[in-house]
């Protein structure tokens, strides 16, 4: 499903992979309202929240339904917004560095077991194609702005899948062996 919402990318590598949650309305699964925000069709009189939504251009290379489907919005080759003010390891704007992953769900609930299998099999994929390097969460990049995956999110099951070094809540995010 494509996006407007992206341009070109300004590093020379991908090497960072952002993982985020986001529900539309919050804490409501099943809808159309994120793909809409993504898309810049979103109808701000279809929910009271939709009118709270700063006006912007916001997208993510992929969506992870709830029920394990898939959706990419950019391609990878191009630079997604996603990430806001950022920075890692150093660097900022990690929009320029990084594949942006938006997990259908919340703050406030677990995530399903297909998005756990789903995502592991996306991250192989795109650790098979680039020189990924680090996996972060959006509240590792942009720790003032941000709490998301949350704290449902189970970065040790993610991890150990991918037999990643382990992951501290205290660092600012993972480096892969």
């Amino acid at each position: 499903m494509p996006s407007p919402n992206f341009d070109d990318r300004t590093a020379n590598k991908i090497d960072l992979l952002v993982i985020h949650n986001i529900s539309l309305p919050p804490d409501e699964f099943g809808g159309s309202g994120v793909q809409q925000l993504f898309t810049n069709t979103l109808d701000r009189n279809e929910h009271p929240y939709y009118r709270t939504i700063p006006e912007g251009r916001v997208s993510s290379h992929f969506y992870l339904r709830r029920d394990g489907h898939l959706i990419q919005f950019v391609s990878v080759l191009k630079r997604a917004w996603h990430a806001g003010l950022s920075s890692w390891q150093g660097r900022d704007r990690c929009n320029d560095f990084a594949v942006g992953i938006e997990l259908e769900g919340s703050d406030n609930v677990p995530f399903t077991d297909v998005q756990y299998a789903v995502l592991h099999e996306l991250t192989l994929a795109l650790r098979a194609d680039f020189s990924i390097a680090g996996i972060a969460g959006h509240s590792h990049i942009a720790p003032l702005r941000k709490t998301d995956p949350g704290p449902y999110f189970d970065w040790q099951r993610y991890l150990i899948q991918l037999n990643c070094k382990s992951f501290s809540t205290q660092s600012p995010g993972v480096l892969i062996d």
